[in-house]
Formats: C-alpha cells, sequence, structure tokens
C-alpha cells in the first residue's frame, strides 16, 4: 500500500525531529541543533547532528543522513511501506 504524499509530508513535519530521535537516544542543544553519539556506529565523541529548521539528522562520521522516518526505520530495523 502507498500513502499519497501529503501524508508522507505531514507526518515528517508532525513532530520536530528533534523530539523523534530524543526519545530513542540522549541528544543535547548546540546552538540551533542538536548533537549525540551516533546510534549507527561506535563512537566516543558526538558526531551525530540534528536540525529541527531542515526536518533531518546527519552524521559526520558514517555518513548516515536522513528525515525522521528514515531514522525510526533505520534505528528500529524496520521496512517502509
Amino acid at each position: 500500500m502507498r500513502y499519497p504524499p501529503e501524508f508522507i509530508e505531514r507526518l515528517r513535519y508532525h513532530l520536530p525531529i528533534s523530539q523523534v530521535i530524543g526519545k530513542r537516544i540522549a541528544i543535547k542543544r548546540f546552538g540551533r541543533e542538536f548533537k549525540a553519539l551516533c546510534p549507527f556506529h561506535g563512537e566516543k565523541t558526538p558526531s551525530f547532528t540534528i536540525n529541527d529548521e531542515k526536518a533531518f539528522f546527519h552524521c559526520f562520521g558514517c555518513g548516515a543522513h536522513g528525515d525522521a522516518i528514515g531514522f525510526i526505520k533505520d534505528y528500529e530495523r524496520l521496512n517502509y511501506k
């Protein structure tokens, strides 16, 4: 079953991405962004950034990048229909 693009957009912007990710990993505010240890690879220094204004996350260590839906899909190891 495919979802209409309008539904996906509303879902993406329903909550700030920092709230979605912050329920799963520990995050800290740094200016307008948030930082955390990347949940997709082992690291000692935070290289995982979250930007609410642009609604995406990015890891400078492993290159993981995406939106709230992509984070949940990858973090929970789910298939996206």
